[in-house]
């Protein structure tokens, strides 16, 4: 379940964020229940740069804010071709199994939630992916960025 994405007031730089998931985290202490949060968070500027982090914080927007700094820290360059990807990747990442295929013009993103946010941060507008293994949001979304990450290596050795 993705939370929506916004622009934060001090945010400048043009990058959409975008929340995957939320978590409450508990831990049993010696004085009692230390509760804090997890925020799963991508951030992109829809031009080919993507990026995702997970926060972890005792409140929430402190969670967000980590988030965000560390999505932005780990950018991945997404090769666009036509407003799609230049060719098939098929991806095993933990218990995470994607495939992510170029689609033609006007077919727009075809993609379950965690990896439709992550393309769509990307600016990928033309794709057709399949998740083929858990349905664990955080894995799924890691398993994508590796894809694309993988992608753009291959891309860039092509070229050459």
């Amino acid at each position: 379940m993705a939370y929506g994405n916004f622009q934060r007031e001090g945010s400048t730089d043009g990058y959409d964020e975008k929340i995957i998931q939320v978590n409450r985290v508990s831990k049993k202490t010696k004085g009692g229940n230390k509760i804090g949060f997890s925020v799963l968070m991508v951030v992109g500027d829809k031009k080919g740069k993507v990026g995702v982090g997970l926060g972890k914080a005792p409140d929430v927007s402190s969670a967000i804010r980590k988030g965000a700094s560390i999505a932005r820290k780990h950018l991945v360059e997404v090769p666009i071709v036509n407003t799609t990807i230049p060719f098939r990747i098929d991806i095993k990442l933990g218990a995470a199994k994607i495939m992510l295929k170029p689609a033609p013009r006007g077919s727009g993103v075809i993609a379950g939630g965690a990896v439709r946010n992550v393309v769509t941060a990307a600016g990928i507008e033309n794709i057709s992916s399949k998740v083929l293994g858990t349905k664990n949001q955080a894995s799924n979304v890691y398993a994508a960025i590796e894809a694309l990450k993988i992608l753009g290596q291959r891309y860039e050795s092509k070229k050459k």
